[in-house]
């Protein structure tokens, strides 16, 4: 299983931004799915999570301006980034609680994706 983001770049303050996550391999199905952000000298946490029932919690520094969202038959996973500060500039991660089928049943394991930046500056 691989997760593949794309989006991130560079955005002046009060801008938007779109990021994705791709998941590719042996899926049978994604349990949960969300997105966190590692900051310089600081650690990795959760923005959004979502549930496969749709389910969302979001880290409050960011609510009301991000939005996770998915599409089920792409297993892909988004996030919209509304009203971007210079206190959101950080290393974006999606990740994914992903059971595979394998032969002698099933594994859920999970998975992150490479990271990619996200700068807020003028």
């Amino acid at each position: 299983v691989q997760l593949i983001e794309s989006g991130g770049g560079l955005v002046q303050p009060g801008g938007s931004l779109g990021l994705s996550c791709a998941a590719s391999g042996s899926i049978f199905s994604i349990n949960a799915m969300g997105w966190y952000r590692q900051a310089p000298g600081k650690q990795r946490e959760l923005v959004a999570r979502m549930s496969s029932g749709g389910s969302t919690n979001y880290a409050d520094s960011v609510k009301g301006r991000f939005t996770i969202s998915k599409n089920n038959a792409k297993n892909t996973w988004y996030l919209q980034m509304n009203g971007l500060n210079p206190e959101d500039t950080a290393v974006y991660f999606c990740s994914a609680a992903i059971t595979t089928r394998l032969p002698a049943g099933f594994r859920r394991s999970d998975y992150w994706g490479q990271g990619t930046q996200v700068t807020v500056s003028s």
